[in-house]
């Protein structure tokens, strides 16, 4: 595209000049290749962005998708607002990849349907609860149901739990079912939480012996020398990490995940072949979580082993796949809303970068005050 008399003024005039010389009438964003992130196409926010002779993409948007202009969303909405706009490469996982995925766990746990005759004998101990404040004593076959529902919802987003998230699992039971409230309990659940433990724990056993490499990776054979007891050195995900230690995708095994490894050391260095070392990458995932987890690598060791990694675009990648969000649309949503309080820090900052930081500062300073002069004036004409 030729200019005339220069490159526009603002983003919106760079739009407009684009839809008159190409003849676009849909929705569309503009990106650049961003030098910071070794020429990846990044979403263009300001007119600064645009070089002489540089190269700008052109992405469609359509109504359906595209955010709204004058509104304020929420942290959620405004993180998915951005993961929208600024993800240039998405993933793509089976359905069976999919059904195993876990999730994050929940502000307030969902207790389950559990079987029929078992919601039955539920249902007139709330109402006998509801009418002379009597408490249900479950028999071993529905106290035995309840536990197994309980575990089965729990197992999807972690095999490990907090003694926090063990509460929420007790609050939110017999707050279903007031009827199972334990009288003398100073929480009301207190034997439930203790038998759910104990009902969990018996479970971790029989998703080793299946297999689980979550569970696998804390058995007595893995552990590192010297902690031969099967209580020490358990490696649980954090917080954020919801797929932690997945299974291997369907049809594949050790073996065949190496000779992908093993191809992708060549795979990375050919041009033009990104598509390729993506699937890869995604498929050998759960054999470079087992490694991370068991053996916890030095960098050096880790980056000759998987050197496809450490690229911007995989380095985003790899953390949605570890905890199913976008690494950059999390951060810039982050940042927007700690601005405030990172200028107030810089504003302290002294010496040589406090300096550096204050050159920075100045113009951002200059638009607030700007912006702040726009809003008085409407304020008061209004």
């Amino acid at each position: 595209m030729n200019f005339q008399n220069g490159l526009p003024g603002s983003l919106s005039e760079l739009v407009t000049e684009v839809q008159r010389q190409c003849g676009i009438k849909t929705n569309f964003r503009l990106q650049f290749m961003d030098a910071l992130f070794g020429n990846e196409f990044t979403n263009l926010i300001s007119i600064d962005e645009v070089q002489d002779r540089g190269t700008i993409r052109m992405i469609p948007v359509t109504e359906a998708s595209a955010p709204t202009a004058l509104c304020h969303p929420s942290l959620d909405e405004y993180s998915s607002m951005f993961s929208m706009c600024l993800e240039t490469d998405t993933l793509s996982t089976t359905e069976s990849e999919s059904s195993r995925s876990r999730q994050f766990w929940p502000t307030v746990f969902r207790v389950p349907q559990l079987s029929f005759d078992a919601e039955l004998k539920l249902e007139r101990g709330n109402a006998a609860y509801k009418e002379k404040g009597t408490f249900l004593i479950p028999d071993p076959k529905l106290k035995s149901n309840i536990l197994e529902g309980l575990v089965q919802e729990i197992v999807k987003y972690k095999v490990y739990v907090t003694d926090k998230e063990f509460n929420t699992v007790g609050e939110a039971l017999t707050s279903k079912h007031p009827c199972l409230t334990e009288k003398g309990s100073l929480t009301g659940y207190a034997g439930w939480k203790a038998s759910l433990k104990n009902k969990l724990a018996i479970y971790r056993t029989h998703l080793r012996k299946l297999g689980c490499p979550e569970v696998v990776v804390n058995s007595v054979k893995h552990k590192p020398e010297g902690k031969t007891s099967a209580a020490s050195a358990i490696k649980r995900p954090r917080r954020s990490e919801v797929n932690y230690c997945p299974p291997h995708p369907t049809g594949e095994s050790d073996d065949s995940l190496e000779n992908l490894r093993v191809a992708l050391l060549s795979d990375v260095k050919k041009s033009n072949n990104r598509e390729v070392v993506r699937i890869k990458m995604d498929k050998t995932f759960s054999c470079r979580r087992f490694e991370v987890v068991r053996d916890t690598p030095m960098i050096q060791d880790f980056r000759a082993r998987w050197p496809a990694l450490f690229d911007v675009s995989e380095i985003n990648a790899e953390f949605k796949r570890i905890t199913t969000m976008s690494l950059q649309s999390r951060f810039l949503s982050q940042i927007d809303l700690l601005s405030d309080k990172l200028l107030k820090v810089f504003q302290k900052r002294g010496g040589e970068m406090g300096r550096r930081l204050q050159t920075i500062m100045e113009p951002m300073a200059q638009v607030c005050q700007d912006l702040v002069c726009v809003y008085t004036f409407y304020w008061e004409k209004d």
